[in-house]
């Protein structure tokens, strides 16, 4: 949001997503959290890496976020840091790949129903993850 972390890929994203787990939703304040997932290897910090915090639950993902203004920016597999999944509200430009699913849909909440968008659906994670 402030612009003082920036970042670059080589690479079109893998694949894109909607999560709907509680996790993202508080994180997020919205009902769903929008990510594409990179290729290993194409994502580097080019602006602002001392602005990177990192909320790091016992499980799962570590949750990156900008010190000075809270945004959202990507997440990160701490068993394996090439493993990252970036927040498509913080592209500069189109990344080149479409959301192809929603995960974690039985955790959806209630006041904004998921649209019919065609998109599989899964109740917990994305098969093959």
């Amino acid at each position: 949001m402030c612009g003082g972390v920036r970042y670059e890929i080589t690479a079109t994203p893998e694949y894109a997503g909607y999560c709907h787990c509680t996790r993202c939703q508080r994180r997020s304040g919205g009902a769903s959290s929008l990510s594409a997932r990179l290729r290993k290897g194409s994502f580097t910090i080019t602006e602002g890496a001392e602005l990177i915090h990192a909320y790091k639950p016992d499980s799962g993902f570590e949750k990156a976020f900008c010190a000075s203004c809270g945004s959202a920016l990507f997440s990160r597999n701490p068993e394996d840091p090439e493993e990252i999944g970036v927040r498509m509200g913080t592209f500069d430009q189109d990344p080149g790949v479409r959301p192809s699913y929603h995960q974690y849909v039985a955790y959806a909440v209630p006041w904004e129903p998921i649209p019919d968008d065609g998109l599989p659906r899964h109740p917990e994670s994305r098969p093959g993850r």
